[in-house]
């Protein structure tokens, strides 16, 4: 279902779930409980030492790059007017090790490991929450990270045929309605399989 996810055998994507969630968890906080530059920068090499240890390639790791260069370059800005270079280093890093992270763990665990954990946290308060509409949620945004990048990328190119690759509008008009085609596609399909009916009963 998902295609996030990249095939391996190392123990990076042996890691439990579980473990690779609480270890996100527990280092999203700690980047922002430290203040210093070194160690943010060191959290940073070592992110990229996980990615080479967990064999991703470096196309994947630049399509995860990619999408943050101009968001972290508005924020070095920002940060460099407000503050200082030192600052604006420091922030970059931060958010860069912490983005990178997250979309390693995504990497290296297959979505249904995570839902499977996810069901099994929240399971004490079912009676008070629904937890299957919650993992279907989750999954479906999983799934439509890579569909709205994929949908996005085949229709620039097609402007870009057409000349249009400069024209905003042009492009991000098709994208919207595909993916709310798509999205009705997908609710007429859950509706069918009467999804939540037992938990109505």
């Amino acid at each position: 279902m998902l295609t996030l996810y990249v095939a391996g055998d190392t123990w990076v994507h042996r890691l439990p779930a579980g473990f690779k969630i609480l270890t996100l968890l527990a280092a999203g906080t700690a980047l922002f409980l430290v203040q210093r530059l070194d160690i943010m920068l060191g959290a940073f090499g070592v992110t990229v030492l996980l990615y080479i240890f967990a064999g991703i390639p470096f196309a994947k790791f630049k399509d995860q790059i990619k999408p943050l260069i101009w968001i972290m370059v508005l924020i070095f800005i920002v940060q460099i007017l407000i503050a200082d270079i030192w600052a604006a280093l420091f922030i970059v890093a931060r958010f860069s090790s912490l983005i990178l992270f997250a979309s390693l763990v995504t990497l290296t665990t297959r979505s249904e490991q995570m839902i499977d954990v996810i069901e099994w946290a929240l399971h004490p308060f079912k009676k008070w929450i629904p937890v299957h509409k919650i993992s279907l949620a989750i999954s479906l945004t999983l799934r439509f990270v890579p569909l709205l990048r994929d949908v996005t990328a085949e229709v620039r190119e097609a402007q870009r045929a057409r000349g249009m690759s400069r024209n905003l509008i042009a492009t991000i008009t098709p994208v919207i309605i595909r993916t709310l085609k798509t999205a009705d596609e997908v609710a007429e399909a859950i509706e069918a399989r009467s999804f939540g009916q037992d938990e109505r009963r």
